[in-house]
């Protein structure tokens, strides 16, 4: 047993020594007795006066078992908490059933704080105690792997001590606690030279020095915690506490995360948790840690499905951070996002409520696998319309999930023979259109690929069936059609079993249609052009057409912001299409004019500072302002000019700054 285990039993029972809490409004809260008695020996804290007169000093057994009695009695014998009491009764009845079942005396063991032993030894236990406790709750128990960053104090753990690694160091050092100083002063050291810091081994050797020599001073057996950080601080950091307290300190808390015994069993969720993250060498530390899978071969395919299984099934380990890079708030962690990726980057880290999860989910399967398929048929059968079955359908890829695969498969089939969603069967096809252009290489259905693919067909063949009827839209669901046709239009061009043709049909239908909406129109019309299968002469001959008098400002406005939404600097670079739009602003009327301001400032306030450059040298064109294009123009490179030179003098500063750390 680890020596200064028994701190952490007193540690729990602190509250035994507490005195009650005044009352009325002019008292003061009581310092604990642990505290008071602590100070009155010259420590500056309870933590201190344990560690150097329990855990410290090399006790041998039968020395230190009477000297922690004698403490815990001390701290009966102050204002005891009558809840205390009650809970001796519980736990000493529980102790006596084991002993009437006909387990021997002596092969019971007991792990209680040391004021409840001490209470057992004195005999001080009242039967009729028990009677006060509060009924109980229904609750399960498990058994989880401890780590030491939740066995310290310091992060919120209420029977934890300070530093759980400095004490495994003193534990595996036979309780040499000048060992243990020494060999944390030498972390210490690396931890400093990492960061590019200055620490040598004469600053270690100086370090322990004056750590051995202030525990000398203050009459302790060995150095402990509070000299090794001040000697830290004197020597290692040169009298400055920032490093300690930023960095350094978190290596005598530690990280590391314990094991279960195999005897004491785990469910099979928990094994294969535990076999996947070791053999995959995944983190499992009690601290986030972040590393990248490169999904280009088997083995970190296969982390993948793991780590994205965890995800499905609701089990807190690991969360995506990036693809590579970064990724922007917000981006979908699975899905299609998760199909088109080549590399995924992950932060991990097992807290107690990761094996928690496994054990409550044990209800939904008896692995990982079964686990996520059942939460993928429950999210299935409450999927309203195509697209939510299709959000399904790639998780079940993602996942390697390939029952599901193929029942989702068939779910999307029967969802579009009657969805009239537009946005919902195009968020289909594009889900089907990249299986088909990505592979199912995680999972494979039951039809094989071919099922993918014809289904996308289908898919793709009634969702332009809905184009017409749903572009004439109110304007609330404008922004959800023009994503639907713009997904539409990417599909048509990526996926070769796509009906490009009669998508082009159906595009040109809406910009020839004064039905519906006029954003619908103007988006069309800028895909077709995009696509070359519109000239050029024809686009300014239709923008021209959709923005001139004979049309309400607020309708050409509309058509103008669906036009500008496809590629708006391909557009402003047509000195045609700027004509067209120069000639519907200048013939607005004031009074129309302010009328359509809202939308017009939507539509132009999305371009960018090239496209703005661009329009406003055709605009100077169009009107043949050669003396003021120029003037606007010197103006511009002017701008550039500055520009440059800021970046010339940062890129200047940085190399200047390489040069100096080289």
């Amino acid at each position: 047993m680890d020596r200064h285990a028994p701190g952490l039993g007193l540690e729990a029972e602190a509250t035994d020594g507490e005195a009650p809490a005044p009352e009325g409004p002019e008292a003061e809260p009581l310092v604990p007795v642990t505290e008071a008695f602590a100070r009155s020996q010259g420590y500056r804290s309870f933590e201190e006066f344990w560690e150097a007169s329990f855990e410290a000093p090399d006790w041998s057994p039968e020395q230190f078992q009477p000297l922690l009695i004698a403490w815990a009695e001390v701290l009966n014998a102050g204002p005891r908490q009558a809840y205390h009491g009650q809970r001796d009764a519980f736990m000493a009845r529980k102790v006596l059933e084991v002993v009437a079942g006909g387990v021997a005396p002596e092969k019971v063991a007991v792990v209680a704080g040391a004021a409840h032993i001490a209470a057992f030894l004195a005999k001080h236990v009242d039967p009729a105690e028990e009677a006060k406790l509060p009924a109980g709750v229904p609750c399960a128990v498990t058994v989880i792997p401890y780590s030491f960053p939740r066995l310290s104090e310091q992060l919120g753990y209420g029977a934890g001590n300070r530093a759980p690694h400095f004490y495994q160091k003193a534990f595996e050092a036979n309780c040499d606690f000048r060992r243990a100083t020494l060999e944390v002063l030498l972390d210490f050291a690396a931890h400093l030279r990492m960061r590019g810091f200055s620490a040598s081994l004469s600053d270690v050797l100086e370090a322990y020095r004056l750590a051995v020599t202030l525990s000398d001073l203050r009459e302790k057996s060995a150095p402990g915690l509070d000299e090794l950080r001040e000697a830290t601080v004197a020597t290692l950091c040169r009298g400055d506490a920032t490093h300690v307290d930023n960095f350094l300190w978190k290596s005598v808390v530690g990280h590391e995360v314990g094991q279960v015994a195999s005897r004491i069993g785990q469910n099979s969720l928990q094994a294969e948790f535990w076999r996947e993250v070791g053999e995959r060498r995944l983190p499992r530390t009690d601290s986030p840690e972040t590393f990248s899978l490169k999904l280009n071969n088997p083995v970190e395919v296969g982390s993948s499905v793991f780590l994205h299984r965890l995800r499905v099934a609701g089990i807190p380990y690991a969360t995506l951070s990036g693809t590579g890079s970064s990724r922007k708030p917000g981006a979908e962690a699975g899905g299609y996002a998760a199909l088109t990726r080549v590399r995924e980057s992950w932060q991990a880290q097992w807290t107690p409520s990761t094996d928690v999860a496994l054990v409550e989910k044990i209800v939904l399967g008896d692995s990982l696998e079964a686990v996520t398929k059942h939460v993928l048929l429950e999210q299935l059968s409450k999927a309203p319309s195509t697209a939510g079955a299709a959000e399904v359908l790639l998780e079940a890829v993602i996942t390697g999930c390939s029952e599901v695969v193929a029942i989702a498969l068939r779910a999307c089939d029967l969802h579009a023979s009657s969805d009239w969603d537009l946005p919902s069967l195009a968020s289909a096809a594009r889900a089907l259109s990249g299986l088909m252009a990505y592979g199912t290489s995680r999972a494979h259905a039951e039809g094989g690929d071919e099922a993918v693919a014809s289904l996308g067909e289908k898919t793709f063949g009634r969702a332009l069936l809905r184009v017409r009827d749903a572009s004439a839209c109110a304007p609330d669901a404008v922004p959800q059609v023009l994503d639907a046709l713009r997904t539409l239009h990417e599909v048509a061009l990526s996926q070769p079993r796509a009906d490009k043709a009669g998508w082009f049909v159906e595009a040109r239908g809406l910009m020839e249609s004064h039905a519906v909406h006029p954003a619908t129109s103007g988006l069309a019309t800028g895909l077709l052009y995009l696509a070359r299968e519109l000239p050029e002469a024809d686009v300014a001959l239709e923008v021209g057409r959709r923005l001139s008098a004979a049309v309400e400002p607020a309708d050409a406005a509309a058509y103008l912001e669906g036009f500008l939404q496809v590629n708006a600097l391909v557009l402003v670079k047509s000195r045609d299409v700027v004509k067209a739009l120069d000639d519907f602003l200048t013939s607005v009327e004031p009074e129309r004019f302010r009328q359509t301001l809202p939308v017009l400032r939507r539509a132009l306030g999305a371009l960018g500072a090239t496209e703005r450059r661009y329009l406003m040298e055709n605009v100077m064109g169009v009107r043949q302002l050669k003396d003021k294009g120029r003037a606007v123009k010197a103006v511009l490179e002017e701008k550039d000019k500055a520009t440059l030179k800021d970046l010339s003098a940062d890129l200047g500063k940085a190399l200047d700054d390489l040069d100096d750390l080289l």
